[in-house]
């Protein structure tokens, strides 16, 4: 802080900092409240199971699982696959179609970073909504 010491000559105008900074603070209090603060993480899409009453669709043709075992085999619909052509085969498979969904079998004992690899992998072939599949979706609970 400073002062002015002896005769100035006339009156001096200083400005008041502190009202100012403490209306500076409200605002940057108000302003971070009302920003949204919302962590984003992986969209996945659990696969619901059918009605009990009604008979079940074998049009299988549709549904692209990715099934991943404890050996590090990758299998496209029961078919084999290698993590280098997965991302090549699920572009084949979704050029046509309009709905962008596949599903994610990993076993139990997997550990998840290789499931999040296939995950990575089907958003970079350009797919919207990836499923995991568990057993209990498997089982229709």
């Amino acid at each position: 802080m400073a002062m002015a010491v002896g005769s100035g000559g006339g009156p001096q105008s200083n400005i008041n900092m502190t009202p100012m900074i403490d209306i500076l603070l409200v605002l940057l209090i108000i302003f971070m409240a009302i920003s949204p603060v919302s962590p984003h993480g992986l969209d996945t899409l659990a696969p619901q199971p059918p009605p009990p009453n009604q008979p079940q669709n074998q049009d299988n043709d549709r549904t692209v699982v990715i099934v991943l075992d404890n050996q590090g085999n990758v299998k496209l619909n029961q078919n084999e696959a290698t993590w280098d052509t997965l991302n090549d085969r699920l572009i084949d498979i979704f050029k046509s179609r309009a709905e962008k969904v596949v599903f994610v079998k990993g076993d139990k004992d997997l550990e998840f970073q290789v499931v999040a690899r296939a995950i990575d992998i089907a958003h970079g072939a350009g797919i919207d909504k990836v499923g995991l599949m568990t057993p209990k979706v498997e089982e229709g609970k």
